[in-house]
């Protein structure tokens, strides 16, 4: 049997840091990535959260959104905010039906107790329903700086259990890792998940430009290392909160430092600051790259 490609643009050969990048968006962003659309390359999956008090429908529309403009969507499922498997098997039909989804993102959530049946991303995986209905790849998450519950052989043990599931069901697995200030962290965790012998493809989670107070508010939010030491790294004074920051300094690192070591890598963009300032930004350092 032929693995499942991860996305259609996965295998080309990437002529810069950015090539088949991803970005993520929520249900309210479809008008502003339908404006960005003519600066984003065809193919380029969009990932579509999974908010909480956020109607099904409005994700559903999103997918089709996504398609319609020509790019590959992978909606999110988050299974602790999954209140029954029939509202798991509906959605999943809908995306699958009416979006022609073929990749999609599970995640456990940020409750710390399950809303319904599905108590971790392992849960909804043993339904068999992601395969049946057509799933080429799961993406799952990666914490290059630690998980604020689990310990680091914890994370590994799971993320190698989870790969190797997805794999007996014929998908290919996918890691999408949190966004971060620090490309140290994210290299040498590059290096860790390699040699614990995990080859599946990652993508690095890069905040997209946005305010600096903003970008502090989502890394508080989501346990991400923003000291003042990793804050200067990236290239911000955390004493000097006013303005915005791009991943300049961030992506540039990647570019120069990312090497076979780290294995099959692209980067996957966190747009805090909107969806048309994140592509406009990689447009732009496209071409400052010569790209």
């Amino acid at each position: 049997m032929t693995a499942p490609i991860i996305h259609p643009n996965w295998d080309l050969e990437p002529a810069g840091v950015t090539d088949g990048y991803s970005l993520e968006i929520t249900a309210k962003d479809v008008a502003a990535l339908r404006e960005a659309a003519p600066l984003i390359p065809p193919d380029t999956p969009i990932a579509i959260t999974f908010l909480p008090g956020e109607e099904a429908q409005a994700r559903i529309a999103a997918a089709v959104a996504v398609r319609e403009l020509g790019f590959e969507p992978m909606p999110h499922f988050s299974a602790r905010r999954i209140l029954s498997h029939e509202e798991f098997g509906s959605y999943l039909e809908a995306v699958v039906g009416d979006a022609g989804v073929r990749r999609c993102f599970v995640v456990a959530g940020d409750p710390a107790e399950p809303q319904g049946p599905f108590f971790d991303t392992s849960a909804m995986l043993a339904t068999g329903a992601f395969e049946r209905l057509g799933i080429k790849a799961i993406g799952v998450g990666g914490h290059p700086e630690g998980h604020p519950v689990m310990t680091d052989q914890e994370c590994w043990d799971v993320l190698d259990s989870k790969i190797a599931d997805i794999q007996r069901r014929n998908m290919a697995p996918l890691v999408v890792t949190q966004f971060s200030f620090d490309p140290d962290a994210v290299l040498a965790w590059l290096v860790q998940l390699r040699a614990h012998g995990i080859d599946a493809p990652v993508r690095i989670g890069v905040p997209g430009p946005a305010g600096i107070k903003t970008l502090l508010r989502f890394a508080a939010h989501c346990g991400v290392g923003a000291s003042a030491a990793v804050m200067t790294k990236y290239g911000v004074s955390i004493t000097k909160l006013l303005g915005t920051a791009g991943p300049d300094k961030l992506v540039e690192a990647f570019a120069s430092r990312l090497g076979e070591e780290h294995g099959r890598v692209r980067l996957h963009f966190y747009p805090f600051g909107g969806v048309g300032k994140t592509v406009e930004w990689i447009a732009d350092f496209n071409r400052r790259q010569g790209l």
